[in-house]
């Protein structure tokens, strides 16, 4: 079926850096929408950004002006570049693929900031 493969998540240091990716396969074509969530322990899972298969992007208020997302259409794959990353920012990242009317999540990856 659709199949939404994750890396590139791990553990850094307040103010260090990760590049997301996650990679679409199966049924599925130059998705409509590609975008990321998170969910921090004790707490809802969260809207992060989204990017169109037109180039329309969104961003939380949160990570905006530090968090960058990107996409290869033809590979169907979305990346999100995280700088200046705050201990705020530990969660489990999701990816989120909307196409032909259904929305798909990846098994999520945690990224982790701390000292």
């Amino acid at each position: 079926q659709v199949q939404l493969v994750e890396s590139g998540g791990g553990l850094v240091q307040p103010g260090g850096s990760l590049l997301l990716s996650c990679a679409a396969s199966g049924s599925i074509f130059r998705p409509n929408t590609m975008g990321w969530y998170r969910q921090a322990p004790g707490k809802q899972r969260e809207f992060v950004a989204r990017r169109s298969s037109g180039g329309i992007t969104n961003y939380a208020v949160p990570v905006k002006g530090r968090f960058t997302i990107s996409r290869d259409n033809a590979k169907n794959t979305v990346y999100l570049q995280m700088n200046s990353l705050d201990p705020e920012d530990t969660a489990v990242y999701y990816c989120n693929v909307g196409f032909g009317g259904n929305v798909y999540w990846g098994q999520g990856t945690q990224v982790t900031v701390s000292s």
